[in-house]
């Protein structure tokens, strides 16, 4: 790949092409997730014998993978790229799979919970794939190649939760091994797509311009603390009542494949409206859309606290799916205005590292609420951090307009 100065980064033509690459990688990473989120509790139920409330660990340790790869990926990413970087994980994900199903076969709890943290750190740098559509967009396309790329995931929602149907039982009485051999193909034919896509790596740059202002005045920005704070409660809240949901819903007398299905209509939920997300930004606004994605998310412990029913679990998947397509995308396009083509990396490290770190503390204690306080606690949580979220949204709102009024 050419190297290039920065100002030569903005082609639009170019990252609509590499947007809609990385849409299909992203179906097949966020495939990956939702397989094990639709069957890491029940393995982790099924595996172990005295306490329960471990079940969740394995997604924990997906998403712990996920935290610990965020700043390894961003610094692998600076000095050999985007490409080299995706294409690397991709492999990792095939291993993380291989590794899984034989921790199945031998009905091994931890090292089950390492393979799925192995595809953790593969998806630290799927998470980066957002990033990297907007890398060679202008201003006013970055939020469109989010929400591309995030659109993949509408895709991931139905090869997902119907893998695991389609595989569950390929080796019974060995419950799921076949799934998790299916997730390492599905990292294959990621590799294979990753090969083809073009990002242009800048060029070397002298110390003081490739380090860009220091990360702490970065962060200091009011912008970067309330995106910052709207993408960790957007995605922690989400994976804090997602995680817990299947093991929920077995407990009340459903079936693997209900869950399994209700994580399909979570995920068609999390990424179905990205088609048209980037365009709602656009018109009314990074802020308002985070606003909106919020409320829904206490829109969707309103309804789990209303009964436990199907139809309560599946509705209240498909509200969470939408406030975390709000919140989530929303945030991040607000923290592209926080930084420098040069500082990035650093920067998307960072805040994913935050992010991550939260999301794997949220799926690790739903396990041990659910099991402790019960389903309704797991919910109840939800609503005093949308309150601190909107409060933080109004109040940056307030701080931008004086300081316009001002300058």
């Amino acid at each position: 790949m050419t190297a290039v100065t920065p100002d030569s980064f903005v082609d639009d033509r170019l990252a609509k092409r590499n947007a809609l690459l990385l849409a299909l990688a992203q179906a097949l990473g966020g495939a990956s997730a939702s397989i094990v989120i639709a069957t890491g509790p029940l393995a982790g139920y099924m595996m172990l014998e005295e306490d329960k409330s471990l079940a969740t660990l394995p997604v924990s340790a997906m998403v712990l993978g996920t935290a610990f790869g965020t700043i390894p990926a961003g610094m692998i990413m600076r000095r050999f790229g985007r490409r080299a970087g995706f294409m690397g994980a991709a492999l990792l994900g095939v291993l993380s799979g291989l590794l899984a199903s034989y921790a199945m076969f031998r009905d091994e709890f931890l090292l089950f919970s390492l393979a799925l943290c192995m595809g953790g750190l593969a998806g630290a740098f799927v998470q980066q794939y957002r990033f990297a559509a907007a890398d060679t967009a202008s201003d006013a396309f970055k939020p469109k190649a989010i929400s591309w790329v995030l659109a993949g995931g509408v895709l991931a929602g139905i090869v997902g939760p119907q893998t695991v149907i389609a595989t569950k039982d390929l080796f019974e009485p060995i419950l799921f091994a076949g799934t998790y051999l299916a997730q390492a193909g599905l990292a294959l034919v990621a590799f294979c797509l990753l090969a083809f896509i073009r990002i242009p790596i800048p060029p070397r740059q002298t110390h003081a311009q490739a380090g860009g202002r220091p990360l702490r005045q970065i962060m200091a920005q009011p912008r970067f603390i309330v995106a910052a704070a709207c993408g960790i409660c957007s995605y922690a809240l989400m994976s804090l009542v997602m995680t817990a949901t299947p093991l929920a819903m077995i407990a009340c007398g459903l079936s693997e494949n209900d869950a399994a299905l209700g994580i399909q209509w979570h995920v068609l939920a999390m990424f179905g409206p990205s088609f048209f997300t980037g365009n709602l930004i656009a018109r009314f606004g990074k802020e308002r859309i985070v606003s909106i994605g919020l409320a829904l998310l206490a829109g969707c412990s309103i309804v789990a606290l209303m009964g436990v029913e199907l139809a309560h679990f599946w509705t209240a998947l498909v509200l969470l799916g939408l406030g975390w397509n709000f919140g989530f995308i929303g945030a991040t396009a607000m923290l592209t205005d926080t930084y420098r083509p040069e500082e990035r990396n650093l920067v998307q490290a960072t805040n994913d590292f935050l992010v991550f770190g939260f999301v794997a503390t949220a799926s690790f204690s739903s396990g041990a609420l659910l099991n402790v306080f019960g389903w309704g606690t797991v919910n109840v949580l939800v609503f005093p951090f949308v309150l601190l979220c909107l409060g933080l949204l109004g109040w940056l709102v307030v701080a931008e307009r004086k300081a316009v009024t001002t300058a």
